[in-house]
């Protein structure tokens, strides 16, 4: 299924890419130094620019679980990419890519975070309860959408 431009990963120019990876690396050296206040001040304002909500430890321990590129291309791109009239047959293929790791798979993670109500859903695919072991793309997403937050 192809998908409508508003689900599919934003293409981020290099010179951006550049950009953010040489802040990334600055912030990470200010803690590397020990420089925390100068480390957290510009983690601050590099979430303000970005709109994500990262914290000092996503920049001193990236590298263990993923690129300089790979992360700076995630800064660059929507922090809650929210599509109000996604329907469940786009869902379903976002889950399906997930499960291929199609190579988008971190934004599709992101997209499928932000547009299902269920605040586990990424454990659903991943790490899922006895019931959803083997279950399709289609049984992901409906015990997803099924899920309602319990109001105290």
């Amino acid at each position: 299924m192809d998908l409508r431009s508003e689900l599919v990963a934003p293409a981020v120019p290099t010179a951006r890419l550049e950009e953010i990876s040489r802040e990334i690396e600055r912030i990470s050296e200010l803690a590397r130094r020990g420089e925390r206040a100068g480390a957290e001040d510009a983690v601050k304002a590099f979430n303000d620019k970005t709109g994500h909500r990262y914290a000092l430890l996503d920049f001193v321990d990236y590298g263990g679980w993923r690129s300089l590129e790979d992360f700076a291309r995630e800064a660059a791109r929507p922090a809650w990419p929210k599509v109000p009239d996604i329907t469940r047959d786009e869902l379903v293929e976002l889950v399906r890519r997930i499960l291929t790791a199609d190579p988008e798979a971190d934004y599709y993670t992101r997209l499928l975070e932000v547009n299902v109500p269920h605040p586990r859903v990424i454990d659903m695919i991943f790490h899922p309860p006895a019931e959803l072991l083997n279950a399709s793309a289609e049984d992901i997403v409906d015990a997803a959408l099924r899920y309602r937050a319990i109001v105290v």
